[in-house]
């Protein structure tokens, strides 16, 4: 089996890589905007190899130059789009800035371990080239082009555009999207040439989310509610699946078998799994899978409180679903075998505002007998909620995040601000479903040289589900 680089980045389809090496570290961006501590984002190097003296630790951290940035999702120069390819290669990561809109580009590939900064990319380049800012989904093309989507425009208004920049010199070209029909708002994405479709998702006005979430908001338009479909081949936005006022679609999966005409898209607020699909007729739908109900409760921000599904992956071989619940606290695996009738096979809670003892009462809930207890893990009661999610390529390990967004993590979970965010490890059963936390496993990022940090989103250096695409 040839690893990752001996022909071209990443593998040939997704089981492939289901049998590449096992991760032994992890990159993901550490955020200080919002906490108090004036110092800039940075990227974390995670080991994760339990064979290593430093498994579980932070071995490297390159800060970023600039105060402010939010650092948030993270995308590579090439992957498994250009499989063969052996003129490419994955030593560069795309980091995006939700608040500040720079895009900065790290070398990874000169020292795995120790990465460095290769490129910033100001957002002046941005804005006047593209028209957009508040930058987040980074995906890299087939064709050697890194594309990024965004949540708005230089005036901090929504616009669902995308960036599209160069894969050697990462110059900004320009847009991707063509023709004068743009959605009124951006998020996440996923693409897949063999149905000729990009699926985009919706957030907010960056304005009005960049310091919390007024629910008064969502009647005035300002929170997202469509998937969005574009004709990959002439970059036209040409339809919009409405999921309904109160949806907030954010993370988009496509099966990871490029043949496949299918996928799921997790909403925040309402709380919902939709499985979109491609029609007889050519269009496409959705319809809704997985419901989470809402609990009744005092002491939070609205008398119903919601799940908020803020990740959602596909396991690389189309088998389970996994999600959070950020608010409730809890972390699901779903067989999807049959993909309209997803099945909860495993659940298990890691935090959340439902916990006994917290400052919320549950007055009424449809799944659970009885609150949650606090979750604590090697003598740490963690703070916050499960958030970002990534499997190890076997499917056999998950690694969560507690930090969703600062300004958010601030207003919902004032203690994970003081205290910040974790990596737990969570131990899954392939066989017949189920999760359980690896209790020796704690990466904790309340212990940082300059303060308690906010750790986001995970990337393995060798590619991943979530950032790897099949053509």
């Amino acid at each position: 089996m040839a690893e990752c680089g001996e022909c071209g980045p990443g593998y040939k389809t997704p089981l492939d890589a289901m049998k590449g090496p096992r991760e032994k570290i992890i990159y993901l961006p550490c955020i200080y905007r919002n906490t108090g501590i004036n110092k800039p984002d940075y990227l974390a190097t995670v080991d994760v190899d339990p064979e290593s003296p430093f498994y579980s630790q932070v071995i490297h951290r390159l800060p970023m130059p600039n105060v402010n940035d939010e650092l948030h999702h993270s995308g590579w120069n090439t992957c498994s789009s250009s499989f063969g390819d052996v003129s490419k290669k994955r030593n560069r990561l795309i980091l995006p800035s939700l608040i500040s809109s720079r895009i900065y580009v790290v070398d990874v590939g000169t020292d795995m371990r120790a990465p460095r900064l290769y490129k910033a990319i100001e957002p002046v380049e941005v804005y006047w080239k593209c028209n957009l800012a508040n930058p987040h989904t980074s995906h890299c093309l087939g064709n050697g082009e890194i594309m990024i989507s965004s949540l708005g425009e230089p005036s901090g208004n929504g616009k669902g555009g995308f960036i599209l920049l160069d894969g050697k010199t990462f110059e900004v070209k320009g847009n991707w999207e063509k023709g004068n029909k743009i959605p009124a708002l951006g998020y996440d994405f996923w693409y897949q040439p063999r149905h000729n479709v990009l699926m985009s998702t919706e957030w907010g006005v960056p304005k009005y989310i960049a310091d919390g979430f007024n629910p008064a908001d969502l009647t005035k338009g300002r929170y997202g509610r469509y998937i969005n479909v574009w004709d990959w081949t002439t970059h036209a936005f040409i339809q919009a699946i409405d999921l309904g006022e109160d949806s907030i679609p954010l993370e988009i999966r496509f099966l990871h078998n490029p043949d496949a005409a299918e996928g799921y898209v997790g909403c925040a607020l309402s709380s919902a799994i939709h499985r979109f699909y491609k029609t007889e007729k050519g269009t496409w739908a959705a319809e809704k899978v997985i419901q989470v109900p809402n609990k009744k409760v005092e002491g939070w921000l609205l008398p119903e409180m919601p799940g908020l599904i803020t990740d959602i992956l596909i396991s690389l071989d189309d088998r389970f679903l996994y999600f959070n619940n950020w608010i409730h606290g809890d972390l699901r695996q779903y067989d999807i075998s049959n993909t309209r009738k997803p099945k909860l096979v495993g659940q298990v809670f890691l935090g959340g505002s439902i916990i006994r003892g917290g400052p919320v009462t549950v007055l009424e809930d449809p799944e659970l007998q009885c609150p949650p207890e606090p979750f604590v893990i090697k003598g740490k009661k963690v703070a916050g909620g499960p958030q970002m999610i990534q499997l190890s390529l076997d499917g056999t390990r998950l690694y969560v995040t507690t930090s969703l967004y600062s300004g958010w993590d601030k207003q919902f979970y004032p203690d994970l601000i003081r205290e910040g965010s974790v990596i737990l490890q969570v131990n899954v059963d392939t066989v017949r479903g189920g999760l359980t936390v690896n209790e020796d496993f704690l990466v904790d990022f309340g212990k940082e040289p300059h303060g308690p940090a906010l750790a986001h989103e995970m990337r393995y250096p060798g590619g991943d589900c979530t950032s790897d695409i099949w053509v």
